[in-house]
């Protein structure tokens, strides 16, 4: 039964919890016939954003960033750009250069919103004895903490979604809130997201994750430019990952995540150009993606230099 709870002016609708009933198959559902905010009731009844005509998305951006603004009192920019024509994003890691120095998950942080307290990264940087026959990433040192990097008799290597061809968390989502657009992002509608989290147990890689609390950040700290399917803020109880940065790679820019590297570990572009650097280390490197047997293609590409 979906929820309603009292507020000042009237009642508000709890539209996650009517959504995550409707598409649970839970009999008895019924609106209430009151007076409400116009804006409550426009988000109630949004369409998912993937089947908006380009009117209705802007009238949905406009409201977002109106509320966005009341509730943490600076302008925050919700953008829509579109996927590119003939690009299929695709990223390559170094792991003969990755030190686990972790900035490029301070990068994410910043870059794309997430919540400090509690704490969501979604990029994990796993630590491994070197010489080791077997990468397990469910029994890794994701909490590693030495003194200075790179640590002798280890490596590093970082995890977030490997945004597949082929996404088992798509498949997983009853309300069809998560979906691989044009370019290879896998995106999701925090709007239209029930917090079920079928699409967690889904990932083989382990990087949705969940806002368990509302999303905790200090108004001065967001950063202000952000996209509808990406870095705009959250609510408490959807899932979220990441989205390759969107709003920055859409507009042609590199993630966040790749500028932050300090050794050029991060490689980024274009699948679809034999001219890019993204096909050169496919073609030139030593390379693999993680759990290929599961039949995900992942378009996130692990390499060595060869020699190493």
């Amino acid at each position: 039964m979906g929820k309603f709870t009292k507020k000042k002016d009237g009642i508000h609708l709890d539209r996650r919890s009517f959504l995550k009933g409707a598409a649970l198959g839970v009999a008895g559902i019924a609106l209430p016939l009151h007076k409400a905010d116009a804006s409550v009731w426009e988000a109630f009844f949004q369409k998912r954003f993937i089947e908006m005509n380009d009117a209705e998305k802007k009238q949905v951006l406009a409201r977002l960033e109106r509320e966005y603004e009341e509730k943490y009192k600076i302008a925050i920019k919700v953008g829509d750009e579109k996927a590119i024509p003939g690009v299929l994003f695709g990223y390559g890691l170094d792991l003969s250069r990755c030190i686990g120095c972790r900035r490029c998950v301070y990068a994410c942080v910043e870059e794309n919103n997430q919540s400090k307290d509690p704490q969501i990264q979604w990029i994990s940087v796993l630590r491994f004895k070197k010489g080791e026959k077997w990468v397990d990433l469910e029994n890794s040192d994701r909490y590693y903490n030495p003194e200075l990097v790179p640590e002798e008799g280890y490596f590093t290597m970082p995890v977030q979604c490997q945004q597949c061809e082929n996404p088992p968390c798509v498949r997983a989502c009853p309300t069809q809130a998560t979906w691989k657009e044009p370019d290879g992002i896998v995106v999701v509608d925090y709007n239209w997201c029930i917090g079920c989290r079928y699409c967690m147990a889904a990932c083989p890689y382990g990087a949705r994750h969940f806002n368990w609390a509302e999303p905790g950040r200090k108004p001065e700290e967001l950063n202000p430019e952000t996209h509808y399917l990406g870095n705009r803020p959250r609510y408490k109880g959807v899932v979220e990952k990441c989205t390759f940065c969107i709003q920055r790679t859409r507009k042609g820019l590199y993630p966040a995540c790749v500028e932050a590297c300090p050794v050029g570990a991060r490689k980024f572009g274009n699948l679809l150009d034999p001219n890019s650097e993204i096909r050169y280390a496919i073609e030139h490197k030593r390379v693999f993606r993680l759990k290929e047997d599961l039949n995900t293609n992942p378009k996130f590409y692990y390499f060595f230099a060869y020699g190493t």
